[in-house]
């Protein structure tokens, strides 16, 4: 009920909702999005691609009708050129969720960058994102650049596993990327490991 201030003009009163008191699981409820949601066909088709080496392609080859059938199951269709050694994702008629396409193209972007499919997979999870960060831009001597990666990676990989399991993130070092998975919040944290 709105109230009268001294001018006359009615004032609203604020129903604010402490996001902090809802559960975890409430708000994934709430937040759900299934295929009745949906009323019709999306207005327009989206389509990513991305390049893949051509170190990648045996796996990809070998791992392709498994992207196929998990990307059909919500309406994305996906092409593999080995030719031109590109992956491409699109939305159909049968795309019920809007916002697959973009996790879709953040699932071929990491297998581009030889994460292994069960890992690359993940990504399509509501609470899990990605982020490629770029090492090799950040230093213009090669020297020093490959001083930073080992340091990232530590002996025997220990110092990569301690930033996984501080972070709670999936982190893999490929050429002059960081590839690293994770909720969005703990990303930030991997990102500043990698960029300090």
């Amino acid at each position: 009920m709105a109230k009268n201030n001294k001018d006359g003009e009615a004032k609203e009163k604020s129903t604010a909702i402490d996001l902090s008191t809802i559960s975890e699981e409430d708000m994934k409820k709430a937040l759900a999005f299934a295929p009745e949601d949906m009323p019709g066909p999306l207005l327009e088709e989206s389509s990513f691609a991305t390049l893949f080496p051509k170190y990648r392609e045996n796996y990809l080859r070998e791992v392709w009708p498994l992207v196929t059938k998990t990307l059909e199951k919500n309406g994305v269709s996906c092409k593999l050129d080995l030719v031109e050694g590109s992956m491409t994702v699109n939305t159909t008629r049968k795309t019920w969720d809007p916002y697959f396409i973009l996790k879709a193209r953040d699932m071929i972007k990491l297998l581009a960058r030889s994460v292994p499919f069960p890992q690359a997979i993940k990504v399509l999870d509501d609470d899990m994102t990605c982020d490629i960060i770029k090492v090799g831009n950040l230093v213009q001597n090669k020297e020093r650049f490959v001083k930073r990666r080992q340091r990232l990676l530590g002996p025997n990989g220990n110092t990569l596993k301690a930033i996984e399991l501080l972070t709670e993130c999936y982190v893999m070092i490929q050429g002059s990327t960081v590839s690293a998975m994770g909720r969005h919040k703990n990303l930030a944290s991997v990102r500043r490991i990698v960029e300090d």
